[in-house]
């Protein structure tokens, strides 16, 4: 009896919070009521002792990733595109010293342009392909555009990313086109499935469907009453069977690819991540990856699904959709959104066991750029990553606003510590706190002499119900020295 009276009181108080959880408001970073403009002060970004930050360069439109040339001059990209269905020109831009731009390169309307690396004389980028598919591009300093490679499976919810150069290979990610697997409303709202009907996510290899389907109202016609079934790897309103193959190919999504320098097919490197954001090789030769966890949206919605750091192994398959931070999602009540049922299997069979996660980011943190600091800067060897923030309400409910800030991940033992975060007692960006630190941090890099961290502050974004305002030419540049 005593037994059965603990369950009971468990099982009320689960309700209870449950109860509470679905009743209070969201309240997001991006929830602001009105847009203030963007000021910009250093002295509200909280560091550690000895750690100073200044802005170097204001203005910037949506900007998403910085690198460096062998000389230290700064080069930025702007992305060209952002959620919300805002579309500008992508743009590589050389950084001056006194905080102005010259353009290096102008890009076409498939952005958002998302990450840039330079290497031996010329400028890598990861086009994100939001209208035509992904590209790798080759830039040289003066301009002068080539695709590597083209067609990535990358007009859905999330793009190619990551460019990094390793052992005479261009490494990078490719998201996933939907949040979980199966194509739905919320795509529609994304904007992508009202131009690319028939697009879903594309294996790596043959997977074998548990023939779990969805129904939902149909977007794609005017009627109201008209609906829509619709199963996992297919196109919108396309059900599935139990034992069902679907066959697998290379570009896929959610994976890690790598082509040669000078261009070609993909290689497969590792699948069954959702949204390989950033990528860097640590001192030691290892590749590492962000990877932003599971929204609470969509057809099947997962809940408290965390953004993961993982090192890359060849080969492997990291557990998307059917796996959350190494751990099954399957009939899980951790994932459960509350007021919703469990989350069902999509995959019949797995095509592998998942790795253990180097390190647990924030739930909806947006944790992407990444960096490893050199000798020279201090915490040696420690990955510092770059945490853009939640997109609440639509990718799900917060209490409170996660991430807008840099933290530094030691990768032997997973600790999580902050690194540069917005003063006062609450988190948030600078617009919802009332100053002048952060926005959205996207991008983490240190400059070759290893004496500086820059971080790319994409700008304000208000997010409303209906999505995302994005605002233009509210991008800052950071720069965080010693002293």
């Amino acid at each position: 009896m005593k037994t059965l009276s603990i369950s009971v009181t468990m099982l009320l108080l689960v309700g209870s919070l449950t109860g509470c959880y679905r009743m209070r408001a969201s309240k997001g970073g991006g929830q602001i009521r009105h847009i203030p403009p963007r000021t910009v002060n250093a002295a509200d970004i909280t560091l550690p002792a000895g750690y100073k930050a200044e802005p170097v360069a204001e203005g910037l439109t949506f900007p998403s990733a910085i690198t460096f040339d062998n000389n230290g001059n700064a080069y930025v990209i702007e992305t060209g595109y952002s959620y919300g269905e805002v579309w500008t020109e992508p743009k590589l831009l050389q950084l001056k010293p006194d905080g102005s731009t010259t353009t290096i390169a102008t890009g076409s309307r498939n952005g958002p342009w998302t990450s840039v690396t330079f290497y031996k004389g010329a400028f890598y980028v990861a086009e994100g392909g939001q209208a035509d598919g992904g590209k790798i591009l080759r830039i040289t300093p003066k301009g002068e555009i080539t695709t590597l490679v083209s067609g990535l499976p990358s007009v859905g919810d999330h793009h190619t990313d990551g460019v990094v150069i390793k052992d005479g290979y261009i490494y990078f990610g490719q998201g996933t086109a939907t949040n979980a697997g199966v194509v739905g409303e919320d795509n529609a709202a994304y904007g992508w499935l009202l131009r690319k009907k028939n697009f879903h996510d594309i294996p790596c290899a043959d997977v074998i469907l548990a023939g779990q389907n969805y129904t939902t109202a149909n977007p794609l016609t005017d009627n109201p009453d008209d609906i829509a079934t619709t199963g996992a790897y297919s196109p919108f309103g396309t059900a599935t069977t139990p034992g069902q193959v679907i066959k697998g190919s290379v570009p896929c999504n959610g994976a890690i690819m790598r082509i040669p320098l000078a261009g070609g097919k993909p290689e497969l490197v590792a699948w069954g991540l959702r949204n390989p954001f950033g990528l860097a090789v640590s001192a030691d030769g290892k590749l590492f990856v962000t990877d932003n966890g599971f929204d609470d949206r969509g057809s099947r919605p997962v809940w408290g699904a965390a953004d993961v750091l993982w090192e890359i192994k060849q080969g492997a398959w990291y557990g998307w959709p059917d796996f959350s931070a190494g751990s099954p999602i399957k009939d899980d009540e951790e994932y459960k959104v509350p007021g919703k049922e469990k989350v069902k299997p999509l995959l019949q069979q797995y095509p592998g066991t998942p790795p253990a996660p180097v390190a647990i980011l924030g739930v909806h943190s947006s944790s992407n750029g990444i960096d490893f600091a050199p000798a020279n800067f201090g915490y040696t060897g420690e990955a510092f990553i770059a945490q853009f923030g939640d997109m609440a309400p639509t990718v799900g409910k917060v209490t409170r606003p996660v991430g807008f800030k840099i933290v530094r991940v030691n990768t032997a033992t997973g600790v999580i510590r902050d690194f540069a975060v917005n003063r006062g007692k609450r988190n948030g960006p600078a617009s919802w706190v009332g100053h002048g630190g952060f926005e959205r941090p996207l991008d983490a890099k240190f400059n070759p002499s290893g004496d500086a961290l820059y971080v790319v502050d994409f700008g304000i974004l208000k997010m409303t119900e209906k999505g995302p305002q994005p605002q233009m030419k509210t991008g800052v540049i950071w720069k965080i020295t010693k002293h």
